[in-house]
């Protein structure tokens, strides 16, 4: 007779945007049980985590700030969504004391974590250490950089002979997300097109983007000879507002970027992004099918080429909203193999597939 296997207590690490969607998800996983939840605010300390999720039933599990008392509660993972980019020395940090202390993280902060070859050497070397003296295992992914540049063009080329050039590009409209303070920072929305904006800066987009590139390269044995960027900004035709914000006319409505892995000088590898705040900026930029407004495009060119277009669509009818549901889910669905993983710094490369588990009334 098969013995039941106890869920695993996880604790939620943030309660933004993504982090709301990943408790939800963990409250409701068979295999998982919420043991904590940390949350940076003191306005949500001594909340029921199902309030800060808009879950009906209490779960009896309280918000908290204390660091200790969340490490003494034995978990045998942590969800990571805090904001880590603006932060990255606090987030490795972060990390590294959770694995070493012996839980597992799952993680959604510092996308250039997505694949440990690619990442920097310095916090690479942090982190397999940290995992090697707690026993542990650590696993960074998302929607995109993640789902949509790893699982789905590798499924996709099951069925090529041959494999010119892989192209993932995510199209989609931003003005429904609502994230100001730190995307419309980052990408440099409303603001001149001359601004410094943070994520366009040398070397910026190749550090979030270039570890899928690198990835999908050594997925499909590909050797790049190197790693490109270019970006372009347009515009706001007329002043408008949007979740963004207040866009002034003139000021930054729409980017377009992309990531190249280079083989014999041209493109083979390409992680692109077209971002407009509205539709009717950017009109010569690439986009999906008619009738199809936000998503993500696979294509693969080759024997035989393919292409895949990925509208999400979330339970309130947004695109955006289901790219943060996406974001969190990648991680909590991965918490089981990533438990059962051996030891140390691992991509999804390193693990058996995962996807969503029923809970029991289906």
């Amino acid at each position: 007779m098969t013995q039941k296997q106890e869920p695993l207590r996880v604790i939620q690490w943030s309660t933004g945007n993504a982090g709301r969607k990943a408790l939800a998800g963990i409250i409701r996983h068979p295999g998982l049980e919420l043991v904590g939840v940390h949350a940076h605010s003191e306005e949500k300390v001594g909340l029921d985590a199902a309030s800060l999720c808009e879950i009906d039933e209490p779960t009896g599990i309280l918000a908290t700030q204390s660091i200790e008392a969340l490490f003494a509660l034995g978990a045998d993972c942590i969800c990571y969504t805090a904001q880590g980019e603006s932060r990255i020395r606090e987030t490795v940090d972060d990390l590294c004391r959770m694995l070493s202390a012996g839980m597992n993280v799952v993680n959604t902060a510092i996308v250039s974590l997505v694949y440990p070859p690619f990442s920097s050497p310095k916090i690479r070397k942090r982190l397999e250490e940290a995992c090697r003296e707690g026993g542990t295992t650590f696993l960074t992914s998302g929607f995109d950089p993640g789902w949509s540049g790893d699982i789905i063009p590798i499924a996709l080329a099951q069925v090529c002979e041959r494999v010119d050039q892989i192209r993932v590009s995510e199209l989609m409209d931003y003005s429904t997300y609502e994230d100001p303070d730190f995307t419309g920072v980052f990408f440099g929305y409303g603001r001149p097109l001359d601004y410094a904006a943070p994520l366009l800066q040398p070397g910026m987009l190749k550090g979030g983007w270039g570890g899928m590139v690198l990835m999908l390269a050594d997925a499909f044995g590909m050797k790049l000879d190197e790693i490109r960027e270019e970006h372009e900004r347009l515009p706001a035709p007329e002043t408008f507002e949007c979740a963004m914000g207040r866009i002034e006319k003139g000021t930054c409505a729409a980017v377009r970027f992309e990531v190249q892995g280079i083989i014999a000088g041209q493109p083979a590898i390409v992680a692109a992004h077209v971002n407009r705040l509205r539709d009717d900026v950017g009109s010569q930029w690439d986009r999906l099918s008619p009738g199809k407004t936000s998503g993500y495009k696979i294509e693969i060119k080759g024997s035989p080429s393919l292409t895949c277009e990925i509208e999400p669509v979330g339970e309130d009818g947004d695109h955006n909203t289901a790219g943060i549901t996406g974001t969190a889910m990648r991680v909590v669905n991965a918490i089981p193999v990533v438990c059962d993983a051996a030891p140390g710094f691992v991509s999804v490369l390193d693990l058996p597939t995962f996807s969503y588990r029923a809970p029991a009334r289906f």
